[in-house]
């Protein structure tokens, strides 16, 4: 019986541990009743800018580009221009052939089309993070394709930021390469607080150890606030998965959302917000992303200039003027919600490939397609985790790999003191045994621990040429997707 076989065999078994379980405990937060508060002046506030990027393509990462799509419809209801919103999205789902619903995209089971009228300012391989960059800077001659619009802050304006995909510890995933790393988004926003064209910016982060991009990088004093889905250690949540409760609809095989960021989407889509501040929102969305379980669900975080936190969400979201009679309420005042269920933002791919597999007519090509896709996604993680195992070893030995490649620095502490160090081991490893992917951005820790374990580059050179003796000629090489780093 060959690999391949043995995966479809054994896919069953991996697609039951892919579904999480959660708590009686965990509840959705709905208005119930009205309280008095001082609403914000328009006049208060500066334009109010927004940059919303989702980081991925494939129809597997469907929720991803669904999330960018419903925060941009928040932020149209509520009254920013699209002359102030910027777009990032591949734009590779609403029309893909496995969409039951050409030409729209949905956030939760029985959601609106959240597609209509987004716009398309980068698409396609205009999805870089160069022109991210240089959008957030407003350095309009230094974007290359797409509409060519930029955040042109001015001093009294406030920026809102919100990125959602896969990423890794120091790293950020994108539709192309190379990915986005902490420490060139950190200056990016230091050189922007520089410039002097914004008076406050939040931004809204949704990846697995998304807590790592901030964690001992962003320092306080730049107005800037940021709240994250996962701690710098922990994954991040799909959810409206398929078998899950609440489930998408029956002709769909993909997750619809992500947890922490459906979590604070569903609260603007029913909250006055000029009634609601930042922190409240934070609190609300920790609790429901927690999903009542610690292991299942994912810990929000908050770094920056926590005292933003004080401010209207209505500040950089606008609000809904149907929501007028929706204002904030406490927990003593919340609606309980049937459970939840999630799935690991990792294992996302892998349901879908599972379900197609299994609603397809035997015998089908599709059934042929969805189980070779499924079985090759797992070769590929086999693959990385085996050789990062290998290259640890040839490195330090049998007795001492694991707790080098596992060792966690202290809390406040970045990933890695030397960046450039992490961006060549990244690239030295998958020269020799293949690109990372959206799987392997897991594995980032690792890499980070040999720089700062003091090895040189000529030794992760070898080591990696030893741990892949063969080089990977599949849809995974390196020769196809090119580089992350």
């Amino acid at each position: 019986m060959n690999r391949y076989a043995i995966l479809l065999l054994l896919a069953p078994l991996i697609v039951a541990v892919v579904h999480a379980r959660v708590t009686a405990n965990d509840f959705i937060r709905l208005p119930s009743e009205k309280h008095d508060s001082v609403a914000v002046d328009d006049d208060s506030v500066g334009t109010r800018w927004a940059v919303l990027l989702a980081g991925s393509n494939g129809y597997w990462n469907y929720r991803h580009q669904a999330d960018v799509c419903h925060a941009y419809q928040i932020l149209k209801k509520g009254g920013i221009k699209d002359e102030n919103i910027v777009v990032f999205m591949y734009d590779d789902i609403a029309n893909n052939e496995e969409n039951p619903r050409p030409g729209v995209i949905i956030n939760s089971p029985d959601g609106d089309d959240v597609y209509h009228g987004v716009p398309k300012d980068y698409t396609g391989e205009d999805v870089t993070v160069d022109n991210f960059f240089a959008v957030l800077l407003g350095n309009k001659s230094a974007v290359k394709g797409g509409s060519g619009k930029v955040v042109n802050s001015g001093p009294n304006d406030h920026i809102f930021v919100y990125y959602t995909d896969h990423g890794g510890p120091g790293v950020l995933g994108m539709p192309t390469n190379p990915y986005m790393y902490a420490n060139d988004l950190i200056e990016v926003l230091k050189k922007k607080h520089a410039s002097g064209t914004y008076k406050s910016l939040v931004f809204y982060l949704e990846a697995c150890e998304s807590g790592s991009i901030f964690e001992g990088l962003l320092p306080e004093g730049l107005n800037i606030y940021a709240t994250t889905a996962s701690g710098p250690n922990e994954n991040s949540w799909g959810t409206y998965c398929p078998g899950d409760y609440p489930s998408p609809p029956a002709e769909y095989d993909t997750c619809l959302g992500d947890l922490y960021s459906v979590a604070w989407m569903e609260d603007c889509d029913v909250h006055n917000l000029r009634t609601e501040t930042i922190r409240e929102q934070y609190h609300l969305v920790k609790e429901r992303t927690s999903n009542g379980n610690a292991y299942y669900g994912s810990h929000v975080m908050q770094y920056g200039d926590l005292q933003l936190s004080k401010d209207e969400v209505y500040m950089y979201l606008g609000t809904n003027p149907a929501n007028d009679n929706f204002t904030f309420v406490d927990s003593s005042n919340s609606l309980r919600s049937s459970p939840s269920k999630a799935v690991n933002q990792r294992d996302a791919d892998l349901l879908h490939f599972w379900h197609k597999y299994r609603k397809a007519p035997e015998g089908s090509a599709r059934k042929m397609e969805s189980g070779k896709q499924f079985a090759e996604a797992m070769a590929h993680r086999m693959h990385i985790d085996s050789s990062i195992k290998l290259v640890g070893k040839v490195l330090f030995g049998l007795q001492k790999s694991d707790e080098v490649l596992n060792a966690l620095r202290p809390a406040g502490q970045p990933l890695v003191d030397d960046w450039d160090c992490l961006k060549t081991f990244v690239r030295s490893f998958e020269t020799h045994c293949g690109s990372l992917s959206q799987y392997g951005m897991k594995h980032m820790r690792s890499i980070g621990n040999l720089c700062n374990a003091g090895i040189t580059t000529q030794q992760m050179l070898e080591a990696s040429s030893q741990a892949c003796p063969t080089f990977p000629s599949n849809s995974w090489s390196s020769l196809n997707n090119g580089f992350s780093s």
